[in-house]
């Protein structure tokens, strides 16, 4: 962990205990602090954006109903860990197909240079069929693995906790997420 994770991490138990002794303006702020980290790490889960929203909304609500029995050593893991079961509780009930889509939609812009504009959005959907592919090429664990340990900067013990696999199986993921990768590059 960054020694900016570490001073997230204690600032927001400070936040967690002063929630617990009735600041709700600290229960605010850790959710400013976890919502677009929670939002990132539910994409790489799935696409849907809006189902992602309302299980990270579930997550924050369960909290607000338990305010008095929380026994949480870290958060960022806690809600972590509380959205990934959420979505995978919505999985269930809807039988969902857990494949990871990446945004299709590009950002289009206003330009007086068509011939330009047009260059843009053709190189910027070549680049995004480049990391649909190569992410096509990984297995949802391994994405989900890669998102955790290159984009969160979580250490293995951390993504163990989250993915519930044991340390060793988390390192092989990865490496060979990264081996898949590699050859699907050249």
């Amino acid at each position: 962990m960054t020694s900016s994770t570490i001073n997230n991490e204690k600032s927001s138990l400070v936040l967690l205990k002063a929630y617990q002794f009735g600041d709700d303006a600290a229960f605010s702020e850790l959710y400013s602090m976890y919502v677009q980290t929670m939002l990132n790490y539910g994409r790489c889960i799935t696409s849907d954006v809006e189902l992602i929203k309302d299980c990270i909304q579930d997550v924050f609500v369960k909290m607000l109903d338990r305010r008095d029995s929380l026994k949480i050593t870290s958060v960022s893991s806690y809600l972590i860990v509380s959205l990934r079961n959420r979505l995978l509780d919505e999985f269930r009930k809807a039988s969902y197909n857990n494949v990871t889509d990446l945004d299709r939609a590009t950002n289009m812009r206003m330009s007086d240079d068509v011939e330009k504009a047009y260059l843009d959005a053709e190189n910027e959907r070549l680049g995004h069929a480049k990391i649909v592919y190569l992410l096509n090429a990984l297995t949802p664990r391994q994405r989900e693995a890669f998102q955790l340990y290159y984009l969160d900067e979580r250490k293995y013990d951390e993504i163990c906790g989250i993915m519930n696999m044991n340390y060793h199986s988390v390192r092989n993921l990865v490496h060979r997420g990264m081996i898949k990768l590699r050859t699907a590059a050249v």
